[in-house]
Parts: structure tokens; C-alpha cells; sequence
């Protein structure tokens, strides 16, 4: 699955920045394509991403997980939708109903 990792970090230090970016990786196949928002490719569920996550972001901080589907949009780099495309051609198309759907 591909996750899109958005975060806001209050009063951070460049370190815990960095910390929180190597904590992101370790999760797998990464790609930074913001400023604060990171897509990843990961086997995880997005509960424990979070929970993976957690020690490196304060109360104050905030931070969205989110699965990434075949509907998207945007102003990237040609790079970041390379590594997006490449990840998720297995991804179902929403306008395609499943095989389960038609039974």
C-alpha cells in the first residue's frame, strides 16, 4: 500500500525534523515530494505507521496518514510522479468496480 505522510511540526528543532524523515524511510520504499508530506510504500497498516511514528512528533505537532489511491492530482516534480506511477499500477482503479463488487 501507499501512504501519503503529512505533518506540521510546532516549534521543532532541525533535529527532530531528521529524526522523524529517518523514521519515515525505515518504513519502507520513500519518496519526499513537500516540503512536510512524504509518500511511502509500505506492507504496514496505517494504525501501526502511526504508532511508529508517534515518539517522534510532540503534542502540539500534528500529523495525517493517508492511503494513496489511483486518483490524484498535483504540481510535482516529474521524479515524485515517476516513483508514484511505478507503485501503483497494482492499485485498484475506483471507477472500475472489483471483481468481489460484481458477485
Amino acid at each position: 500500500m501507499i501512504y501519503a505522510i503529512n505533518f506540521d511540526l510546532a516549534g521543532e528543532s532541525k533535529q527532530n525534523r531528521e529524526d522523524l524523515h529517518e523514521a519515515i524511510r525505515s518504513l519502507g520504499a520513500s519518496y519526499k515530494c513537500l516540503e512536510s508530506t512524504w509518500l511511502v510504500e509500505t506492507d504496514l497498516p496505517v494504525g501501526k505507521i502511526g504508532e511508529r511514528l508517534a515518539s517522534y512528533v510532540a503534542k502540539n505537532d500534528r500529523m495525517l496518514v493517508i492511503g494513496v489511491t489511483r486518483q490524484y492530482s498535483g504540481w510535482l516534480p516529474r521524479s515524485a510522479w515517476e516513483w508514484l506511477n511505478q507503485r501503483s499500477m497494482w492499485l485498484p482503479d475506483p471507477k472500475i468496480p472489483s471483481l468481489a463488487a460484481s458477485r
